[in-house]
Formats: structure tokens, sequence, C-alpha cells
């Protein structure tokens, strides 16, 4: 499965002008991220509110991510302070997925930001999450946290940014994005061999790891003729008719 790397703003100090901090609205977002990609199949590794900007880099590039996501809400320099409005979405110029996942992004935000014109997918030779990552990376910049309306836009609209950026990031893997539903219990129901869990929903896949008869799995969502499950701690893909679900 594919590995997101994905990285909420460590900054508690940035005060939104509506209320709240840029680190606690960004791991609001993340946090309503998480079943949206479990239902795509899509795996998460996460930093954590003590970690900085610099750890969380090292700690992405010491696993084998597939992408590096930073969240963030922006401020205007002084003289603009409160003036400023819309919604930055920076990638690397030296890489084309970082530059393709941007640009998912940016076209997901447009479709929920109320200035969509204001809705830009940029380069960046400076920012550390972006270009200092072993894997494609982008980071998000939401909307302006010091400009009230952008701030309660962020505020009022956290489920639907969630949902926006994880529809863009699985379509950047190749993955449907399927409502999520309830975890249930599936037991695999095959005559001979095994079921193997695989890395996409196709026969062509990789297989991840093999569930003999009697094995219990969690069955997260439905895809087609597939369902994404996880096994122990590995999530992938199985085949429907092997399965009975609970």
């Amino acid at each position: 499965m594919p590995l997101l790397y994905l990285s909420p703003s460590t900054q508690e100090f940035n005060l939104y002008a509506t209320g709240g901090t840029e680190e606690e609205y960004m791991n609001r977002i993340a946090d309503a991220m998480l079943p949206y990609l479990r239902a795509s199949g899509i795996t998460v590794a996460r930093n954590t509110p003590e970690m900085t900007a610099a750890s969380s880099i090292l700690d992405s590039n010491a696993q084998e991510v597939d992408l590096h996501l930073s969240l963030h809400s922006n401020a205007a320099p002084e003289p603009l302070a409160g003036t400023v409005r819309g919604s930055e979405v920076y990638y690397d110029p030296a890489s084309h997925y970082s530059r393709t996942a941007a640009e998912l992004i940016a076209a997901g935000l447009r479709e929920i930001y109320p200035l969509p014109e204001q809705v830009s997918a940029l380069p960046t030779t400076t920012l550390g999450e972006v270009v200092r990552t072993r894997a494609p990376a982008v980071l998000v910049e939401f909307a302006y946290h010091d400009n009230p309306e952008d701030a309660r836009w962020i505020q009022e609209n956290v489920v639907q940014i969630a949902q926006a950026v994880s529809r863009a990031v699985a379509a950047y893997f190749g993955l449907p994005s399927p409502e999520p539903q309830a975890p249930r219990q599936g037991v695999v129901n095959i005559h001979f061999g095994a079921l193997n869990i695989r890395e996409y929903p196709s026969v062509c896949s990789r297989i991840l790891a093999q569930a003999y008869a009697g094995a219990t799995l969690t069955v997260w969502n439905q895809v087609q003729d597939w369902y994404v499950v996880s096994f122990g701690e590995l999530m992938g893909f199985a085949a429907q008719r092997y399965l009975s679900v609970l």
C-alpha cells in the first residue's frame, strides 16, 4: 500500500484571528483525513505535536514513504497582517511527482475555497519539508489564519478540507476515494491455497501478504470487487469473493 507521511504543523504559538492555533487546526484536519485515507487503502505515518519540522523530516526520511504531506496555515507579513487571503500549495520544482501532487491538491481546494482564483500551486526551493525529504513532498498553506474570514473558513470546514485533500492524495496514487464505512470483520473463505493481499485492487498488483482459510481481517471499505483490509499491521486489497464479512 502507498505510505503517506502526514505532517500537521507543530507551531502552537501561531494564533488564529478567531481563536485557536495553527497546530490545533492542522491536527484536526489530519485527524479528519484518516478515515478517508484508510477508505482508499492508504497507510499513514504521522508526526506528533512535540516534534519540529526538522524532526518530522528525519522521521519521514527514516521510513519508506511514498509522499510527504505537510499541513499548515499562513500569516501575512506585518505590514499586511490580517488583509491577505488565499491558499498556497508548494512543490519541489525538481520533482515531477511533487508538482503533480500539489496540482491535484490545489484543484481540490479550488472546489471548496470561497476565492478559487486565489488557490495556487507554487514552486519552492527553500521550504525544508518540501525539498529535504527523500519522498516527493508537498506543503499546503490552507489559508491565512491572521485574516478573520480565512481563519473562520478553516475552522468551519475541517471535514470538507480533509475530504478534498484526501481525495487528491488518492488520485495521486491512482486509487479510488469511497466514503468511509464502519470497520467489519472478514473471515478468509478459500478452499485451497491462500488469499493474496495486494498493494492495489488488481490481480496484477504486487502481493503484500497471504492469509489462509479461517484467518480474520478487518474490512474497511469496498472498491468494486475488492475489499480494503488490514491484516495485523498491514493494509491492502483482498478479492471480495474470498472473504465472508460478518
